[in-house]
């Protein structure tokens, strides 16, 4: 297992001291990956976040690779918070080693130290808010952005009430 010291490199851990990632490393688990293995695939149930400790991975969706995280990255951050399926596929491009933290972990973080709890609660946050935010970044300069940005662009909200709309040109 790394050290204290080692995981505080990993945003999820900012800002906590030692003795609280101490309160952590128990509950850890590791697992190793040879490459071209699945360690998330899209649609299937994951429980867990996943530390790259060594090497580098594929996250693709619908087959279609989205990008490579290299060691020191995190993934599975999302279903952490969302029971629902993964919706990416993540895949060993060389041998990956991780370290995880589980649903059932992070519960017992929360029963041994909820100060602890709370710390990564928004560490996890930032980082799937940064990541959300980079995403829309990239959505707004791609090229095909017109096709899916235009179509609203001539609508405003309909005086008839939420959730209606009138295209500009209709009106009376």
């Amino acid at each position: 297992m790394i050290d204290a010291a080692a995981f505080q490199a990993y945003s999820l851990f900012g800002g906590l001291t030692t003795p609280q990632i101490d309160i952590i490393r128990p509950l850890m688990g590791t697992a190793s990956f040879t490459p071209g293995q699945d360690i998330i695939a899209e649609g299937q149930s994951n429980d867990s976040i996943y530390f790259i400790v060594e090497g580098r991975v594929q996250v693709s969706r619908c087959g279609v690779p989205i990008v490579e995280l290299p060691e020191g990255q995190t993934f599975g951050e999302m279903e952490l918070l969302d029971v629902m399926p993964s919706v990416a596929t993540v895949s060993a491009i060389t041998p990956v080693s991780v370290v995880t933290i589980s649903n059932r972990s992070i519960r017992a973080v929360y029963a041994r130290d909820p100060n602890v709890f709370a710390l990564v609660m928004m560490n996890l946050a930032r980082d799937l808010s940064r990541r959300l935010r980079r995403m829309d970044e990239l959505a707004c300069d791609a090229p095909e952005q017109e096709r899916y940005l235009r179509p609203h662009a001539d609508q405003r909200p309909s005086a008839d009430g939420p959730g209606t709309t009138t295209v500009r040109g209709d009106q009376d």
